[in-house]
């Protein structure tokens, strides 16, 4: 199968490691006064990494584990989709990225929740798209998971039907600070990553991230475990997480927007508003990625994802909306610098 650069740079640098000692792993429970809510360079690190490592860690969901049964309300939630981190890679440094292999995720958790909340989700009136209509109001739907058959099951509030799903648990954040010494909310999707609400974020994919500060301080929350396409009313399958992660700073190597890898393809992330803006955001790293790493020029790369591209259509209920753009590697020419 052939993989990108970023793919062979990581496995040259595991396989380097493997061959030396196996690789460290640490481990961090997160305790609820080391919450965060933002993603920014300023907070104390709660563990350091080195490149190489790997991480094993829990989150909590996005309302904080704090609703727990009917009657339970949002009210009672401390803030938005609480933070696990900031984790400080060792030698990170702006210009580099961060790569983030999911060797693992588990649901904490025996039940799941989804939530309709007023003035938010994609065909509510917002703050963004105000109406004189009344807003639809507060419902929480609680979800039993059977471990067993790795399957949630939907019970609806207003009649007797019910029906089970599948799981497909993933981070729903994550994230580095990002530049210029911004902290930006938990909820926003951006350049950092952030609230991408990507199923793309799931074992046996590797997230990329552009480091922006000295450390990359990376951050995970926001479980998830599962969720349709857009999450338009607001929330996925909302659970704690427990996970494993495996870190790689990949030098001098410099993306502008996450992206994720698995055997099969290769792909950008746009996270921005208009959806149009987002679409074209992640359509132009892909070209610039595919022209860099594989050695189509721009035009015959922009001929070919307009016949073999995909789209998935991550969620639009953000202040940024995601769409991540994507194409199969079997539809690529081998890779500059493969077989080397």
């Amino acid at each position: 199968m052939k993989s990108s650069l970023a793919a062979l740079a990581f496995g040259a640098a595991m396989l380097a490691q493997a061959q030396s000692a196996p690789p460290r792993v640490i481990r961090y429970e997160v305790k609820p006064n080391e919450l965060k809510y933002t993603y920014a360079a300023s907070y104390a690190p709660v563990a350091r990494l080195k490149s190489g490592d790997i991480l094993e860690t829990n989150t909590v969901d996005c309302f904080g584990n704090a609703i727990k049964k009917p009657g339970d309300t949002l009210s009672m939630a401390p803030g938005d989709n609480p933070l696990t981190g900031p984790f400080f890679i060792e030698g990170a440094e702006p210009g580099d990225t961060l790569a983030v292999k999911i060797l693992d995720i588990k649901v904490d958790s025996n039940q799941g929740i989804g939530a309709l909340a007023p003035g938010f989700g994609a065909i509510n009136s917002t703050n963004y798209t105000p109406m004189i209509n009344p807003p639809i109001p507060e419902k929480i739907w609680f979800y039993p998971i059977d471990h067993a058959t790795n399957t949630a099951t939907f019970q609806a509030l207003d009649s007797k039907f019910s029906v089970k799903f599948p799981l497909h648990p993933f981070f729903g954040c994550i994230g580095v600070a990002p530049a210029g010494g911004e902290a930006r909310s938990s909820v926003v999707p951006e350049a950092f990553g952030g609230n991408m609400d990507s199923p793309e974020a799931s074992v046996g994919n590797t997230v990329y991230l552009p480091v922006n500060v000295a450390g990359a301080m990376l951050f995970l929350g926001d479980g998830h475990a599962a969720m349709g396409d857009g999450e338009i009313a607001g929330t996925a399958l909302e659970v704690p997480l427990r996970a494993r992660v495996q870190v790689q700073v990949m030098k001098g190597r410099k993306i502008n927007w996450p992206r994720f890898e698995n055997d099969e393809y290769i792909m950008t992330v746009g996270a921005y508003r208009p959806l149009d803006d987002a679409l074209r955001i992640a359509f132009t790293e892909l070209v610039g990625w595919i022209h860099n790493d594989y050695g189509l020029s721009e035009l015959d790369t922009y001929e070919l994802l307009s016949k073999v591209g995909e789209i998935h259509l991550n969620e639009m209920v953000d202040p940024n909306y995601v769409i991540v753009a994507k194409i199969k590697k079997r539809f690529l020419p081998p890779q500059r610098g493969a077989g080397k």
